[in-house]
């Protein structure tokens, strides 16, 4: 009755060959990560050391050194801080009232013609219509008249006010 204890799901995983929490590999198996770890950061510290050795001997910085000298200079700086407060403004309230607006008063002049009477008491045939003892000249003067609309046999009718000939002139 011997039975396997083994779990029902299978075998339990094996610890990996490179573990990293046990003893460093040898030498001769080291990784490739270690190498670019170590490389790469010396071939950049090389490149910065010959860019600054070859920066250093510069032909034109070689020829105006030799010619002059650095001297040192002093450089003087002034500051000036000026503050103006000026006094507030005084205050000036100003009212002002309305000026009266002027009446304008219109005056309307209505000129009336009356045409002279004949002997019998008639005026002349003028073949209008309408009593020819008022003449309006145009339709203002009926409106200001208080006659408009006028209408063919009223007096002071005249085809002269009815534009469409439909016998009601100033319409």
């Amino acid at each position: 009755m011997s039975q396997s204890h083994q779990p029902p799901w299978g075998q339990p995983p094996q610890p990996p060959v490179n573990n990293p929490y046990g003893a460093p590999a040898s030498p001769e198996h080291r990784p490739k990560w270690t190498r670019k770890r170590i490389l790469i950061p010396a071939a950049i510290a090389l490149f910065f050391v010959g860019v600054g050795i070859g920066g250093a001997n510069d032909p034109a910085e070689a020829q105006t050194a030799g010619k002059a000298q650095a001297a040192p200079s002093a450089t003087v700086t002034a500051t000036a801080t000026v503050t103006a407060t000026a006094a507030p403004a005084p205050t000036e309230t100003v009212t002002a009232s309305p000026e009266p607006v002027p009446t304008v008063t219109k005056t309307k002049t209505v000129r009336v013609t009356v045409a002279p009477a004949g002997e019998d008491g008639t005026s002349g045939g003028s073949g209008s219509g309408g009593d020819s003892s008022v003449y309006y000249a145009n339709c203002t003067a009926v409106r200001a008249a208080g006659a408009a609309p006028i209408r063919s046999g009223d007096p002071g009718y005249g085809r002269h006010l009815d534009r469409d000939g439909d016998g009601v002139g100033c319409e």
